[in-house]
């Protein structure tokens, strides 16, 4: 039977697998569940990509999953032509800031920028160039200047804060292209990027006198999107992720400051006032729910974020703002270890290195080992699995049944009772492999 797994993507599943950390690429072959959750977000990059907005807020429990879902909507948002930039907050990088930490964010979130040929990041010279092509081309069939063709294309920036001096550098970088100068083409992916720490630099690298900084990273969004729904693509989804280090801010100033721009982009897109733009954000539900420190502590948000009063009993309502993940279930991680199974197989059924009874052997196994939390934080559970098909497919003839009596499953140690000061949100492992 031919391999229904490229060799490529079977070897980076593998490699994030052992390593506990979620595979960038090949997320829809191990993918388990989440069907609605999936479809009421594939609504929001259709209305994205129809000149909507979107914004969600995906909220579980260390180890529901929400790395990977965040990653994989991401991906279907690629497929359906859009541009996709994301970032993990930290403490160097925030929304809101005046030393430099918010810019930082942007910065990053741009360099990570994906299309659908570049799904790894980096994709920000090649939607630049898109543009600039078409201008050029735009310009041999009118016999209009090529800057006045930007120009022109451009036109709609101008509303915009910031925009002006975007249409600058973007002329700034057609004309390092065709006079063959490649530091005016550094210069201006860097601005694009928001890497200019001074508005001097940017003047005498460019002829600007703005960059993007603290005070402008909403703006410079913005304009990006819409930037890129002139360079031709559907729209631009931004994923920022480990949203709990706004809730570990000491300063309750902090706090609010970035709150009031967490609310001032919902307010923008429940009342239409932007266009081919999603956000989604990823936290915990301290972050969302602690009348203290969290989202709930600012009236306004909680106003907005309240969930639906309808929706108790095992009903749900998909359509509010805040999307709750569940932990995985036992017949989950079932599922998710025969995906993992098949993954080694090249997805070739008659290459399976265990036989089905082997699954529930396993987990039983580590149900004796760490007890229940195997599947609510299934990190070094779906790790030892990986460990037990490797060293039987590097050692043909071995007996799965004698492998597993000698594994030991380590559980894993982080106490949800810590503080969240005391400790990193875990959504980048296997405890986020939920979907």
């Amino acid at each position: 039977m031919k391999s229904t797994i490229r060799a490529r993507d079977r070897d980076t599943i593998l490699q994030a697998l052992s390593a506990g950390v979620v595979p960038r690429t090949g997320l829809q072959h191990i993918q388990v569940g989440r069907a609605a959750e999936i479809a009421a977000l594939v609504k929001d990059i259709d209305r994205i990509s129809d000149e909507g907005s979107a914004a969600r807020f995906v909220i579980g429990e260390y180890g529901a999953g929400k790395t990977f879902f965040l990653n994989l909507v991401r991906l279907i948002a690629l497929e359906r032509r859009c541009v996709t930039i994301h970032a993990d907050l930290a403490p160097d990088r925030r929304i809101h800031a005046t030393g430099g930490q918010a810019r930082g964010l942007y910065a990053e979130a741009v360099r990570n920028m994906a299309t659908r040929n570049k799904p790894d990041g980096g994709a920000l010279p090649s939607v630049v160039e898109r543009f600039v092509t078409e201008s050029v081309r735009e310009s041999e069939r009118s016999g209009a200047p090529v800057e006045q063709v930007i120009d022109e294309r451009l036109s709609r920036l101008v509303e915009y804060t910031g925009g002006h001096d975007f249409t600058t550098v973007l002329k700034a970088y057609w004309r390092g292209s065709n006079e063959g100068d490649e530091l005016t083409k550094i210069a201006a992916l860097r601005w694009l990027r928001g890497e200019f720490t001074t508005k001097t630099e940017a003047r005498q690298a460019l002829g600007v006198r703005t960059i993007i900084d603290d005070d402008s990273v909403y703006d410079g969004l913005k304009l990006l999107s819409a930037f890129t729904q002139l360079a031709g693509y559907a729209g631009m989804l931004v994923v920022f992720d480990e949203m709990v280090n706004l809730y570990k801010l000491q300063s309750s100033q902090a706090r609010s400051q970035n709150f009031e721009q967490i609310l001032r982009i919902l307010n923008d897109v429940l009342q239409g006032n932007v266009s081919g733009i999603g956000f989604m954000f990823g936290g915990t539900p301290e972050f969302m729910m602690d009348p203290r420190r969290g989202l709930y502590s600012y009236q306004a948000l909680q106003s907005r974020l309240a969930e639906n009063a309808f929706a108790t009993n095992g009903l749900v309502d998909l359509s509010g703002p805040v999307l709750r993940l569940q932990s995985l279930t036992p017949e989950d991680l079932l599922v998710l270890l025969s995906n993992i199974r098949n993954v080694f197989a090249h997805g070739d059924p008659e290459q399976h290195l265990v036989p089905d009874e082997a699954l529930p052997a396993f987990m039983n196994h580590c149900n004796k080992s760490i007890g229940e939390a195997y599947f609510r934080t299934p990190r070094s559970t779906i790790k030892a699995f990986v460990q037990l098909l490797a060293v039987l497919e590097q050692n043909p003839g071995t007996d799965w049944r004698e492998l597993l009596g000698g594994i030991d499953v380590a559980p894993d140690h982080e106490d949800p009772t810590d503080m969240p000061e005391d400790r990193e949100d875990g959504d980048g492992d296997l405890d986020s492999i939920r979907l």
